[in-house]
């Protein structure tokens, strides 16, 4: 029995290393950004900047994703010590959206680093 137990174990490793061979051939190298901001249309215009860009070295772009906007809420006691249902409340949005960049080249890198997007706007970028 602790012997077909291996067998099982060993087919079992040999099919994992074939799907990851499988992963490895179907990889394509990929600059993922992830772009926030606090205003929605400051980070349309820096996407707009972005695509526009990168567009021109010709690399293929996928995008822009909208992820979803985080919201926090706070509520603020409106006097400090008596007068408890009197309270401010405050939101506060992060709006999101990703974009993926294919097929690039090094002149993509180079616009991508030396590119100057407005205040406010935090741009998050993975290869």
């Amino acid at each position: 029995m602790v012997l077909v137990l291996y067998i099982q174990m060993s087919g079992d490793k040999i099919k994992n290393q074939k799907q990851n061979k499988d992963k490895e051939a179907n990889y394509k190298p990929r600059i993922r950004i992830k772009v926030k901001s606090y205003d929605h249309r400051v980070i349309d215009e820096a996407l707009k900047d972005i695509i526009e860009a990168v567009s021109r070295s010709g690399a293929k772009i996928v995008g822009p994703i909208f992820l979803p906007t985080e919201k926090r809420k706070y509520t603020v006691l409106r006097s400090t010590f008596v007068h408890k249902n009197a309270q401010d409340q405050y939101e506060k949005r992060v709006h999101k959206r990703l974009l993926d960049i294919f097929d690039f080249n090094p002149q993509t890198l180079e616009i991508l680093t030396g590119l100057h997007l407005s205040a406010g706007v935090d741009v998050e970028i993975k290869m």
